[in-house]
């Protein structure tokens, strides 16, 4: 029990158990998946809304951070919120301090050391949520994943939340390097249909994309609309011409 109340307390086997059960929040928390692409990165996050009564436009899983880069959450909505914030902050006191836009990695970094700092010191726990970091910059694309100890990992295609072991599977067998991004769109839309076994429609996902030299934002309902019109369908097969 010691062990096991103790963010500062090691087990034998060297283990933090508040660190791991924070990881548990994470895995029970909305499928998100995020992409990179020939030109860019997408994210894509489950939002069913539990009740007809619920507006949508208050539930937020993609966030701003700054103009070249966004971000999705799984886990606890209010631990996630608080990293957002602080992410903004660093993102704009570089801005004002240097003049030019934070790195993506430099930006994932001081938010992984943040969140580092609640499993070392007593009198607080980690973070129960996980983000999916995406952006450009001067180097090119990036996709970033944090933990709730402090971790970070860079990739081509990822997921955290419920449906984790379905998505990575799809991902592991369609993904390719320099993917369109209609190719990734369509991948990430069929990837969430198949972990959440659930018909999709505009209103039930959201999706953030970023390129190189245009800001992140988010698609419309009309485009996301158009997008789950071609989840499952098969290109057209090219006919041969007449001779």
């Amino acid at each position: 029990m010691a062990y096991d109340r103790g963010i500062t307390v090691f087990s034998p086997d060297g283990r933090l158990f508040q660190v791991e059960y924070a990881r548990e929040a994470v895995k029970k928390g909305t499928t998100t998946i995020g992409m990179k692409f020939k030109d860019g990165v997408i994210l894509i996050v489950d939002k069913r809304i539990s009740s007809r009564l619920v507006e949508p436009e208050s539930i937020e899983k993609i966030y701003d951070i700054d103009e070249y880069i966004g971000c999705a959450s799984s886990g606890l909505v209010a631990d996630a919120r608080i990293l957002v914030d602080d992410a903004r902050k660093e993102a704009q006191v570089h801005k004002v301090n240097y003049g030019e836009n934070i790195g993506v990695e430099m930006l994932t970094k001081k938010v992984c050391d943040y969140e580092q700092n609640f499993t070392q010191y007593g009198g607080a726990r980690p973070f129960g949520t996980s983000l999916l970091v995406a952006g450009t910059d001067d180097i090119g694309t990036h996709l970033f994943e944090t933990d709730p100890s402090g971790a970070l990992v860079a990739y081509k295609a990822t997921c955290i939340g419920t449906g984790r072991a379905v998505v990575m599977d799809l991902l592991e067998k369609n993904y390719k390097d320099g993917m369109t991004y209609d190719a990734a769109l369509k991948l990430g839309l069929e990837s969430l249909a198949a972990a959440i076994e659930d018909k999709l429609d505009a209103e039930s996902f959201d999706v953030g994309v970023v390129r190189l030299n245009e800001k992140f934002r988010r698609l419309t309902d009309d485009e996301k609309a158009k997008a789950v019109a071609k989840v499952g369908k098969k290109p057209a097969a090219k006919t041969a011409k007449k001779e």
